[in-house]
């Protein structure tokens, strides 16, 4: 069958439905587990840690931008799932002139809600995958209206301090939680100064699980940076994962503004 990819490569899966699955996206591992296909899927990275059935029992092929090729090549796959901006360009070009791949690029939740409906079409999961469409879109419709949305920096590295900018999916999960994104007006992940932090009127500093594993002891350095900002630290997957945990997403903002007293 013919699928066309978000980067205008057209897919021919010469086996359908696929037998033999590798991704190489944790969060659209985790959707293929829930999508009923832990049989099909034959390998990840080692940063696929959810659900741990598959980190523990399936073979992982390297980091999501530190691919291990001759290991991929090993276990043939029929399918490989791939992402614009968590693999890197060269890896996904030599897979693709080898084998089907399909690569996403999301910065909408929008786009991940259709990459679930694809995804589900590709590996013949349809059914399952409307199922799941429909569970994320009546949570998010449940999430209560914002009267106020404190605005946030949200916090993925920490020397230098990098933060999330506009034009990425954090930035829409921000306004989906109801925050205003104080770094909305600048590109991707940027490097910010502490000035720069200082002088952004914040009033929560949003200290990220992932990429660089915020902890404790990082919340009395970015208080300390901005008295008047109150720094917490966030389960980065519910910010950043697109997929099936798209589910959990809203009862996790709920508590989250509860938690905030906003």
């Amino acid at each position: 069958m013919l699928f066309t990819d978000d980067l205008g490569q057209e897919l021919n899966l010469v086996s359908y439905p696929p037998r033999r699955i590798l991704s190489v996206v944790p969060s659209l591992t985790e959707l293929l587990y829930d999508l009923g296909l832990e049989e099909e899927i034959v390998g990840i990275t080692k940063f696929c840690v959810f659900p741990e059935v598959i980190f523990r029992s399936k073979p992982r092929i390297g980091g999501t931008k530190t691919l291990h090729l001759d290991k991929i090549r090993a276990l043939q796959p029929d399918l490989i799932i791939a992402n614009k901006e968590e693999n890197q360009q060269e890896d996904i070009q030599q897979l693709s002139a080898e084998f089907p791949t399909y690569v996403t690029d999301i910065q909408l939740m929008s786009q991940a809600v259709e990459k679930i409906k694809i995804i589900g079409e590709l590996s013949q999961r349809k059914t399952e995958s409307l199922e799941l469409i429909d569970k994320i879109n009546d949570g998010f419709t449940q999430l209560a209206r914002f009267e106020r949305r404190p605005r946030v920096a949200y916090m993925i590295w920490k020397d230098p301090i990098m933060v999330a900018g506009g034009d990425t999916y954090i930035h829409d999960m921000l306004d989906k939680a109801g925050f205003e994104n104080a770094f909305g007006h600048l590109s991707r992940y940027p490097s910010v100064e502490a000035t720069e932090l200082a002088n952004a009127e914040i009033d929560f500093v949003l200290l990220s699980s992932e990429p660089f594993p915020f902890k404790t002891k990082d919340l009395a350095y970015f208080e300390k940076l901005m008295p008047s900002s109150k720094a917490i630290l966030v389960d980065g997957t519910m910010f950043s994962w697109y997929g099936s945990r798209l589910a959990l997403v809203p009862s996790y903002f709920k508590k989250l503004r509860e938690d905030l007293k906003i």
